[in-house]
């Protein structure tokens, strides 16, 4: 996707301030927090929304939550406790449509629903 701007970030084509970058994946912290620890976790591929998948993108979904899992060892908040979460159409607060995984830590989450 040419103007999607998790994948100018993915290509470093717009800077982030990222914790890890491998084959797969990009971690990296997010511009807007809602938490002491709040972290995108996005594929490189360009995959949309969660309403997007299908069962050929099984393995990288499997993938994604492993490594939120990477991501809770490196912050040092795997005891303590982490949220994650997907958030699903413009209802939701989406801004990007590019599949992205919230990681949020670093003090007690309240679920203000």
């Amino acid at each position: 996707m040419n103007n999607c701007i998790f994948c100018k970030i993915a290509k470093k084509e717009i800077p982030a301030d990222i914790l890890i970058d491998d084959v797969d994946f990009l971690v990296f912290k997010d511009i807007n927090p809602k938490a002491p620890v709040h972290f995108l976790i996005i594929p490189k591929k360009h995959l949309g929304s969660v309403d997007a998948l299908t069962l050929q993108d099984l393995e990288i979904i499997g993938k994604l939550i492993l490594k939120a899992k990477s991501v809770a060892e490196l912050s040092g908040v795997s005891k303590s406790g982490y949220r994650l979460i997907f958030n699903i159409g413009k209802d939701a607060g989406v801004e990007v449509n590019h599949l992205h995984l919230h990681f949020l830590a670093g003090k007690p989450l309240n679920f203000n629903f």
